[in-house]
């Protein structure tokens, strides 16, 4: 573990650097405030059967034997039921991303982006309100299984491990969110909800990316190379589970699949669902690359 022993005041520094950027995020985060509870006129009930909830080539089974196998009602359930999945990771994530940057609100190293904390929370909360409400009027939120994090201390290392956690997960669901704000086929409630996800995670993705570079370039050359390794490690692994919960065991009992455990192994081994997640992490994987973060694309351990 990566003792951060030129903390505080390194990372002051790095994030005096960032005030202008920032203040431009604040800006446009108060300019396209929106109340979650007033955005959607939310429907009775839906049909998982007779409407797209999640785009066909984005579904677990896509481009697989499996894909062949069920008929279409089937395939719309299953899509149905990965949305239910996609909104319950997005619910973990962001509470687990809400409790990390409370825990960092006004420390005196971060207080230069104190500010902008404030309204990554707040839209953060209200990504959840409509994930959330989905999950419970329609079907149910899937349990996480991503194993609980411990406190973090107030070190570097763990601020760039938790800022990069955030955005790797939040590159890859973007991903799935541009897909599919425009996608006619799918249901307008899951338009919507993918729309309104991207238009403030635009602002989170470029905060992420301009704390992630900062803290590494201003911290990087105290750390040894076994303690970067270590961090190498994490993030790739982090990359492994966070796509692992896209094949979720509990969605291929619910969709009616014998032995929903082989299901997810046969799907997650696929070829055509490997070059799915590599298209999907191409962005944030390039990112971390270019700044020698990582120094090669995880996908390929796996």
């Amino acid at each position: 573990m990566m003792t951060g022993a030129s903390g505080p005041a390194v990372t002051r520094a790095a994030m005096a650097t960032l005030r202008e950027p920032l203040q431009r995020l604040v800006d446009s985060s108060r300019r396209t405030f929106r109340n979650p509870y007033e955005s959607i006129d939310w429907p009775v009930s839906v049909d998982p059967t007779a409407d797209w909830f999640t785009a066909p080539e984005l579904t677990t089974v896509h481009g697989t034997p499996l894909w062949d196998v069920i008929g279409d009602g089937a395939r719309r359930r299953l899509a149905f039921l990965e949305a239910l999945n996609f909104y319950s990771l997005n619910i973990h994530g962001e509470r687990d991303l809400m409790e990390g940057l409370v825990t960092r609100l006004y420390r005196p190293d971060l207080s230069d982006a104190a500010s902008y904390l404030h309204h990554f929370i707040d839209e953060e909360n209200k990504h959840s309100v409509h994930f959330g409400t989905f999950c419970t009027r329609y079907g149910r939120v899937y349990r996480s299984r991503q194993p609980p994090g411990a406190a973090a201390p107030a070190t570097p290392d763990a601020d760039l491990r938790f800022f990069a956690k955030v955005l790797v997960f939040e590159e890859i669901i973007d991903r799935f969110n541009v897909a599919q704000a425009k996608d006619e086929r799918l249901h307008p409630i899951a338009r919507f909800i993918n729309q309104s996800h991207h238009a403030e995670e635009v602002r989170h993705l470029a905060f992420g990316r301009r704390v992630v570079a900062e803290l590494w370039r201003a911290h990087r050359a105290s750390w040894s190379s076994a303690q970067i390794d270590d961090l190498r490690r994490y993030l790739a692994q982090f990359f492994v589970t966070t796509w692992r919960q896209f094949f979720n065991p509990d969605v291929y009992r619910d969709a009616g699949f014998d032995d929903p455990w082989d299901v997810a192994e046969r799907l997650w081994a696929s070829e055509a669902q490997r070059e799915l997640r590599r298209a999907f992490s191409k962005r944030i994987v390039e990112f971390l690359t270019v700044h020698e973060i990582l120094l090669e694309d995880p996908h390929a351990a796996y």
